[in-house]
């Protein structure tokens, strides 16, 4: 189940976002508009959602979260984007990637 919002998931959310993979959430922010897309199979799912809502792709960037260590990943393959410096599946800006944690524990503060 995927879902899109701009404020944190609730303990129910974050129970039927754990329908796919058990105790990892995949995550997709839109760091500028402060957008979480969660619980999707792939990223491109929640990719797709953010740009179909206005997102530019410039901002969406993909990692995910799991909830047995409290980790937050930066690893997607949607962050590959040369234009945008980025040539890996990790997030390589420190800023962004600085952005992307504090939005994910804003969005998962009911378990960080």
């Amino acid at each position: 189940m995927i879902i899109t919002k701009t404020v944190p998931f609730t303990k129910d959310e974050i129970k039927k976002l754990l329908e796919v993979f058990d105790i990892y959430i995949k995550t997709v922010i839109d760091i500028k508009k402060k957008i979480c897309s969660a619980g999707c199979d792939r990223h491109f799912e929640s990719e797709e959602i953010l740009l179909e809502n206005g997102s530019k792709q410039s901002n969406i960037w993909g990692g995910g979260i799991d909830l047995e260590t409290k980790l937050i990943d930066y690893n997607s393959f949607i962050n590959i984007r040369p234009n945008d410096n980025n040539t890996s599946n990790e997030i390589q800006d420190a800023n962004i990637r600085e952005q992307y944690k504090k939005l994910t524990e804003y969005f998962f503060q009911e378990i960080i």
